[in-house]
């Protein structure tokens, strides 16, 4: 219903006069004028005007990303830290957004917490933006009283996690790339370059270089078999997209292989360890006991194996094993991650421990990610001196031969 309900919303351009008589203006969101006149009214506004928001000729619903949702989770905490009631912080930061996807989520929250709905419950009527672990910290704090100090977590918790899914990314994306622009680069040059050269060349009446006739070849069946080979191509990355989305024992192979891969693969183990180590100070922090917080940071760690793992120590941890000990039998931990857990258990600050485990593993992939894009950049300008360079000396080792015979 709920879901419904905000499909059928549309935002609305309102002013009037508070209980002061002081002239206001806002946006809101209902289904039609009748609703927002009565919530105004509700809220001590008489309206004076209400109309409809057009849409702009380029302006679109927009997409709602993780980004997001962690600058509304900052927004949200520094507002009610500030003292602003819950209902006017969503009013507020709702009616100032750009994005219209998340202004439309952010009041469909607002009117469900003013409908009576407990923060919690209008959170978990979005799963699509709101996951469990974000629902039951926020559901802690409400029940502990203390929901500015958890949305504060909360928002460090996603700005962190967020950060660090950035430079995983980057890590990611930087060789990608590369590949590909050396790719297009190596297929230009052998649709377009090349055949001008072979045109000069039959008129030498002399044997070819073999690297150069190889070169000649290669670019004849990328003219003639290109349109297959894209077709091979496209048909791969749908298919391999497909099973990662869909296959999980597919993705834990995966995940598996990427762990194992050089030079990206500590970076992802990294990665994960300190996702893990977030999650479990934030998840412990507000209060979650260990096995239930286990059951989410096994989802946050953003890879299979990690998240098998955790799951594995959930269990062991439910019959009564230490977190130390169900981390060694996982044999997925450094040993100094598993002795500063340790050292939380016995000493009680748990969630302290874990937060200077993630802030030395989120430092660590910084490094780690910096390092590797200064390694990349030598490497672009060889990989494509070499292909490029290649192609060229292909293309004139006969003019050097006839010069030589000359």
């Amino acid at each position: 219903m709920a879901n419904t309900a905000a499909v059928s919303n549309a935002p609305f351009l309102w002013e009037g006069t508070d209980r002061n008589g002081k002239k206001i203006k806002g946006k809101s969101l209902a289904t039609d004028e009748a609703k927002v006149r009565a919530d105004l009214r509700r809220q001590g506004v008489v309206p004076t005007r209400i109309k409809k928001q057009s849409k702009g000729l380029f302006s679109g619903g927009g997409k709602i990303t993780s980004g997001d949702i962690s600058i509304f989770s900052r927004q949200l905490a520094t507002m009610l830290a500030a003292g602003i009631p819950l209902v006017q912080a969503f009013e507020i930061v709702g009616n100032g957004h750009e994005n219209a996807a998340m202004q439309k989520l952010i009041l469909s929250i607002k009117g469900d917490v003013e409908g009576g709905s407990s923060l919690a419950e209008a959170l978990s009527k979005q799963p699509l933006y709101f996951d469990d672990l974000f629902v039951n910290l926020v559901e802690s704090g409400e029940q502990a009283g203390a929901l500015e100090s958890l949305l504060d977590k909360i928002a460090t918790y996603k700005e962190k996690t967020e950060a660090i899914k950035k430079k995983i990314k980057k890590a990611l994306t930087y060789p990608a790339a590369v590949l590909v622009v050396a790719l297009v680069v190596t297929t230009i040059l052998l649709i377009f370059v090349i055949p001008a050269f072979e045109d000069l060349f039959q008129g030498f009446g002399a044997d070819l270089p073999t690297f150069t006739r190889m070169i000649i070849d290669l670019s004849l069946f990328v003219r003639t078999k290109g349109f297959f080979i894209v077709i091979i191509i496209a048909g791969f990355v749908s298919t391999f997209m497909y099973f990662k989305k869909r296959s999980r024992p597919f993705r834990h192979i995966l995940d598996r292989m990427m762990l194992k891969a050089p030079i990206i693969g500590p970076i992802l183990q990294k990665a994960s360890i300190a996702r893990y180590a977030r999650t479990l100070a934030t998840m412990f922090a507000a209060g979650v006991p260990l096995v239930e917080a286990l059951e989410s940071v096994a989802g946050a760690t953003g890879n299979i194996v990690y998240e098998v793992g955790v799951l594995e120590m959930r269990d062991e941890v439910a019959t009564g094993q230490r977190l130390q000990q169900a981390m060694e039998n996982t044999d997925l931990f450094p040993n100094m991650v598993i002795q500063m857990i340790a050292v939380g258990e016995e000493s009680g600050s748990l969630d302290e421990m874990s937060s200077k485990v993630a802030d030395f593993y989120e430092a660590d992939v910084d490094d780690a990610v910096d390092n590797l894009s200064s390694l990349l950049e030598p490497m672009i300008m060889a990989i494509l001196g070499v292909l490029v360079g290649g192609l060229v000396v292909a293309m004139y080792l006969p003019i050097f031969k006839l010069g030589a015979v000359v």
